[in-house]
């Protein structure tokens, strides 16, 4: 059986290594589903942490929304947007991470075709932006936002 530590640092792992992969200008095939692995990967052990948060699973539902984004699987990315929103507002985090699952909605509702919906949970992201206290944190959401227009 495996510790809840190695779950932990496996979940760590495979988040940052997802980052590298997003942050390429390039991707191959094989390199994308890589990252969607790895995201899932980093998810799942975050399950296994017998400690996690709900801040941990909207974070990693974040994550997967982005990843599918990025590889032009917009109901995918839709999907994982809502469970991050879901798992955010059902045990009341902080507004930062409600403010990414909006974002996460809006970038992925604009992917699908919904300009409207995505209009509005840009709307509603820049909202829980304006309740962020920390000011590095504020902005990366709002400059995550305004890549999105």
């Amino acid at each position: 059986m495996t510790s809840t530590f190695s779950h932990k640092q496996m979940a760590v792992n495979c988040f940052n290594e997802v980052w590298e992969y997003l942050e390429l200008s390039e991707r191959t095939k094989l390199d994308e589903e890589k990252m969607i692995h790895l995201a899932h990967s980093s998810f799942y052990h975050w399950t296994q942490v017998e400690d996690h948060t709900p801040q941990n699973l909207s974070i990693g539902y974040w994550q997967l929304s982005r990843v599918y984004g990025v590889v032009n699987l917009g109901e995918r990315s839709f999907y994982f947007a809502e469970r991050s929103l879901e798992v955010s507002v059902e045990n009341d985090i902080e507004p930062f991470y409600i403010g990414y699952a909006y974002e996460a909605l809006s970038r992925s509702a604009r992917m699908i075709g919904k300009t409207d919906l995505s209009h509005k949970y840009y709307r509603l992201a820049m909202d829980f932006a304006q309740k962020v206290h920390d000011d590095n944190s504020k902005e990366m959401l709002v400059v995550d936002l305004e890549s999105i227009k």
